[in-house]
């Protein structure tokens, strides 16, 4: 057991050295190539993920926890048909003080034995990206490309980000030392302090359905480094990616010494939910969310005995006071807009364009001529219908499909949401972003979030009132990505002032490969925790620090 753990902390200790390398400087870093191809992952990789996903279905999915008794389980693929799949039903009056008995030997066992098993689960969960890849899309409506990146290397990329972070901050303090003070004439004092890091309780991840590996590895893994089991509470339409997550950690775990349950899955039915019942048990010390407003709220309220990470609902804005090509800010805004059918927590929805038009490095362009530039730019974009299929993913939810609808009661339809088909998928539900037209005086229409592809076009009295709006929404629904298009450097600043007063992550004048929507690990903080968007970031070490503590004991020395 020994050897074998010392042997994977060596084994993965470059990855982890070039992680909090990169973590120091925030440059681009990954060991999870996010590209999903056979020269890099093995020829029959792709084949042979989609098999291992093929035979999951109409399965009993068992793992190793005590208190199981009973199936559960009613997946269906946003693409049209059952998974089949059961799962084990847990007992929590069973389940968890189990799990809270394994906390002293997973604590005692050390910083760098933890480290290296996590290493080694997030090294074996990258060999399994397309059975993860084929479990995301098929749960989350995603397109394939998208689940396998998300689900897969990005995910493991955020995973790797908080097992880094987690090291350093128990590393900061020295395991003991010999404190020695004068004392003048007489011999001096001597202590000899020891200094170890005690964990919290159980960490409990309740995750989404749309991203459910991504917003929950950071979660996992900053709980599982720093001491402390992990119950995980996927969304009843998105259990797979995480109980084969599960699977992984548990083979890991047994294979050095540990109990498989100090990390379990405890699923539910949306007829008959747990969360609420388990988020509120004594033994749960530490919370990690992402979800609605209205459930995350209720968690910070009641959940009373535990630390509680939230990501929630927000309303995210882009500013176009003017720009030098309208083109290339509408070929970037374009993929942004229609990027899994708007199903992001960073996906743009308020765009606010002065009334009186932009400047752009040839011509005055008036609001009506971006308008239609941007939902002519959809529709272009949009009629591949390969890449339309690709880009859009699905709808996940009726609520959704039901915004969608009810979006042209907001104002003027600009471009109307279209339907789409998956030729392989026919019961696939496609549905193109819609735009409309709202006056900046009607704020309860744009100051709330519209999740899904609903894209909402301000017209303000100046670039001026387009940033204070912004600013309000942000401070008041929460927010997590800001953009600005603007030539003029006094509005980038003041952009950029706004961002932080807000608390905001801000991008300038996106135009090429990289999108407002997405963030990159080791590089990007996800979110601030500064405003109601979320309360905690995606990684700091606010996000780690607070899952352990320090406790030292002190002796006379000789």
């Amino acid at each position: 057991m020994t050897n074998s753990i010392d042997t994977l902390f060596d084994k993965h200790q470059q990855t982890l050295n070039s992680a909090l390398t990169a973590l120091a400087e925030r440059s681009f870093f990954t060991v999870y190539p996010e590209v999903p191809s056979g020269k890099i992952y093995g020829e029959n990789a792709k084949k042979e993920g989609q098999a291992a996903f093929e035979a999951r279905l109409n399965q009993p999915f068992e793992l190793a926890q005590p208190g199981t008794d009973g199936d559960i389980g009613q997946e269906k693929s946003p693409y049209g048909f059952d998974l089949g799949i059961s799962y084990g039903q847990s007992d929590i009056d069973v389940l968890l003080p189990a799990m809270q008995a394994q906390m002293p030997l997973w604590r005692d066992a050390g910083i760098n034995t933890r480290t290296g098993i996590c290493l080694e689960i997030l090294d074996r969960l990258n060999k399994r990206s397309f059975e993860i890849g084929c479990s995301v899309m098929h749960t989350s409506g995603q397109g394939y490309v998208m689940a396998f990146q998300a689900g897969g290397p990005h995910a493991q990329d955020r995973g790797l980000e908080a097992v880094a972070c987690a090291y350093r901050a128990m590393c900061e303090t020295a395991g003991n030392t010999t404190w020695v003070k004068p004392q003048g004439k007489h011999d001096p004092l001597i202590i000899e302090k020891t200094y170890r890091i005690a964990p919290k309780g159980i960490g409990l991840v309740v995750a989404c359905a749309t991203f459910p590996t991504w917003n929950s590895y950071p979660g996992l893994f900053a709980s599982l480094m720093t001491g402390n089991p992990v119950v995980i509470k996927p969304h009843p339409n998105a259990i797979l990616p995480l109980a084969i997550t599960v699977e992984v950690i548990q083979q890991v775990l047994v294979e050095n010494g540990f109990e498989p349950h100090l990390v379990s899955l405890v699923c539910d039915e949306a007829t008959a939910p747990i969360t609420k019942v388990l988020a509120q048990r004594d033994e749960i010390k530490l919370i990690d969310f992402t979800g609605s407003s209205t459930f995350g709220n209720w968690l910070e309220d009641n959940a009373r005995q535990a630390r509680v990470y939230t990501e929630k609902a927000g309303v995210n804005s882009i500013v176009i006071d003017s720009c030098e090509q309208l083109k290339s800010v509408i070929h970037n805004l374009t993929f942004s807009l229609c990027l899994y059918s708007g199903q992001m927590c960073t996906t743009p929805q308020n765009i606010y364009i002065p009334e009186n038009g932009i400047d752009t490095a040839d011509e005055h362009l008036s609001f009506d001529q971006v308008a239609e530039a941007l939902a002519n730019g959809i529709s272009k974009f949009l009629s591949d219908p390969a890449r339309a299929t690709e880009v859009l993913g699905t709808i996940v939810s009726s609520a959704t499909l039901a915004r969608i609808d009810a979006a042209a009661d907001l104002g003027e339809v600009i471009l109307a949401s279209e339907v789409y088909h998956n030729a392989q998928f026919a019961d696939a539900t496609l549905r193109s972003p819609v735009l409309v037209k709202v006056q900046a005086d009607d704020e309860t229409k744009f100051m709330q979030e519209l999740f899904g592809p609903i894209v909402l076009l301000i017209p303000t009295k100046d670039t001026d009132q387009s940033i204070a709006l912004a600013t309000k929404s942000a401070k008041t629904q929460g927010a997590i990505t800001w953009a600005v298009y603007s030539t003029d450097t006094k509005v980038l600043a003041q952009m950029e002032d706004a961002s932080l007063d807000a608390c905001v992550a801000l991008s300038c004048n996106l135009t090429g490969g990289l999108f407002v929507n997405q963030a990159a690990a080791f590089s990007d903080f996800h979110a601030t925790g500064g405003n109601p968007a979320a309360n905690a970031s995606l990684t700091d070490g606010a996000f780690v620090a607070g899952r352990f503590v320090t406790v030292q004991s002190r002796r006379h020395g000789s």
